[in-house]
């Protein structure tokens, strides 16, 4: 099943995002479940949050991924919203 991640940074967290991003990089190869991702970004083009794709077996698994992402373990999000996506095109 496809699982639409959608993750907003705490206010004035770039600084976390930036010093977590190879670690988070590295955690999206290696787990092989992502297929579509990239930051939400502000009016500035500034990173400000996440949009990940995750194809999984279940919510449960879906869950257990972003509890083990690098920047959920840095404390670098405000909330994490996880939604079931069917996908129609690509």
């Amino acid at each position: 099943m496809y699982i639409a991640l959608i993750a907003r940074d705490k206010p004035g967290a770039l600084e976390t995002r930036l010093a977590n991003r190879a670690a988070h990089l590295d955690y999206v190869t290696q787990t092989g479940v992502v297929r579509q991702a990239g930051p939400l970004l502000d009016k500035d083009e500034q990173m400000i949050g996440s949009l990940l794709i995750l194809e999984v077996e279940d919510m449960e698994a879906a869950r257990r991924w972003a509890a083990g992402d690098p920047y959920s373990k840095a404390g670098l999000f405000q909330d994490v919203e996880l939604i079931a996506w069917k996908k129609v095109i690509g």
